[in-house]
């Protein structure tokens, strides 16, 4: 009986087919399949977060920035003012007690009695906004007004000096003008019913001259206590080369944190089209945190010199002391970006938010240079305390304005610096290491590679 053959095993025998190979497609690979945007976008889990993420965050920059602008006026609060008494007369001291013993119910000005060097050593310091300073023979001036007939009556009645300090700020030397003006209107009317009062117990009437001058005999002139030079933007360019400073400090910190995750593996790295991610390396919370703490310092020396050069050389803004201007601004870039550094170690992703809130959302309303601090709310004045902004913007317009006194605000600024650069180590170090020791690793140990 016949059987059925099975197909020979092997390659199969004969020629091979004739003719060229077939082309491979040209072009680019095609897109591989996945999944589109359109279903994506209707599924509302992926919308939860960031919504309610982005709408916290958008409502709390509104309430901080705007919060501390609202009425400086009406939140002015021990507004520093000095009076000063030059007249050996009975009215000149009368004037100066009587606006310093005012009814102040708000508790609105600080009313700071003093002698001329005392209040020249205070504007110096920047620890005046304003003073008023009555001259020599104030008395002689006024009492000459309802001298009797036939005795000469000044064609220009006595003149108050009013002293500004523009390193304060525009504003805060407009607010104390403001408050000594109010106050010096009260008193020329006050001295000015004194006088009437005066003339006519004599029995004689006043003139038609003496009638004017009494009505308000008091006139003012404004001078700066504290002369600045001419570049210097009317005492704001110390607040914006310190918001310069932060910046940078905050700026190089996220994107040296971003750049080292992206090195060491931990988060993609996309240039344009391209996409990389590396192999990550095993390392700890604890030791990736050191070393993007040290990129941040050594890169302040960086951002530092660049802020300073682009400022005196390019801007030519006005900048004594350009050597300890420069090792300040290092150092405070540097306390920065290790601040930062920690705060998105501590808190991961929203890191970046919560720094951006404290180093800068609630740092610039709190800075007082653009709004004194003294016209700010009791939040503002509070956290004014420790917001780092404050304590940098401090430090440069003592070394830009007030010749590098410490007392201007410089020595507190080191101080500040130093301690919150204890606390940013303290925080992040201590905080990491604990999370190394309980097993939050950014990597599971199994996917760990052997060390090189």
């Amino acid at each position: 009986m016949a059987t059925a053959q099975e197909p020979p095993s092997g390659p199969p025998s004969g020629p091979p087919p004739s003719g060229p190979p077939p082309n491979p497609p040209s072009g680019p690979p095609p897109s591989p399949p996945g999944v589109t945007a359109r279903k994506i976008l209707g599924k509302w889990p992926v919308w939860v977060f960031p919504a309610v993420l982005v709408t916290l965050v958008s409502f709390a920059l509104a309430l901080v920035y705007s919060g501390g602008i609202g009425n400086p006026q009406g939140s002015t609060h021990h507004l520093p003012i000095g009076l000063v008494n030059q007249d050996a007369g009975p009215l000149g001291g009368q004037m100066v007690q009587g606006i310093a013993d005012a009814p102040d119910p708000d508790q609105r000005v600080d009313w700071k009695i003093m002698s001329p060097a005392q209040a020249k050593d205070a504007f110096d310091s920047g620890r005046l906004y304003g003073a008023i300073s009555v001259p020599v023979g104030f008395t002689a001036s006024l009492e000459s007004i309802i001298a009797p007939a036939g005795s000469p009556v000044l064609a220009k009645p006595p003149q108050v000096t009013l002293l500004t300090n523009p390193g304060a700020g525009s504003l805060a030397s407009s607010l104390a003008t403001g408050v000594e003006q109010q106050a010096l209107r009260a008193a020329s009317a006050q001295i000015g019913a004194q006088l009437d009062t005066r003339l006519r117990a004599t029995g004689a009437q006043p003139s038609t001259a003496q009638t004017m001058l009494l009505a308000d005999p008091i006139s003012t002139t404004t001078v700066p206590g504290h002369a600045l030079a001419t570049r210097t933007g009317l005492g704001l360019t110390a607040f914006y080369v310190a918001l310069l400073v932060v910046m940078s400090g905050f700026l190089g910190a996220n994107i040296i944190s971003g750049g080292v995750d992206s090195a060491l593996g931990y988060a993609p790295s996309e240039l344009g089209p391209r996409r990389q991610v590396r192999t990550a390396v095993p390392i700890s919370r604890f030791q990736t945190l050191i070393v993007k703490m040290v990129m941040s310092a050594v890169l302040s020396l960086v951002t530092a010199s660049v802020v300073v050069l682009a400022t005196a050389a390019v801007v030519r803004l006005d900048m004594p002391h350009l050597p300890q201007l420069w090792l300040f601004a290092f150092c405070a870039s540097a306390v920065v970006g290790v601040g930062v550094q920690a705060v998105i170690a501590v808190f991961g992703g929203l890191g970046q938010v919560v720094s951006m809130f404290f180093f800068v959302a609630l740092a610039i309303p709190s800075a007082g240079a653009t709004i004194p601090l003294e016209s700010l709310p009791g939040f503002y004045r509070f956290i004014a305390q420790f917001e780092p902004m404050r304590q940098i913007s401090g430090g440069v317009r003592a070394i830009m304005y007030f010749d590098a006194r410490g007392d201007a605000g410089l020595q507190r600024a080191w101080i500040m610096l130093a301690l919150g650069l204890a606390v940013a180590l303290l925080l992040g170090l201590g905080i990491t290491r604990w999370y190394d020791h309980r097993g939050y690793h950014r990597i599971h140990p199994s996917d760990r590679l052997p060390a090189a």
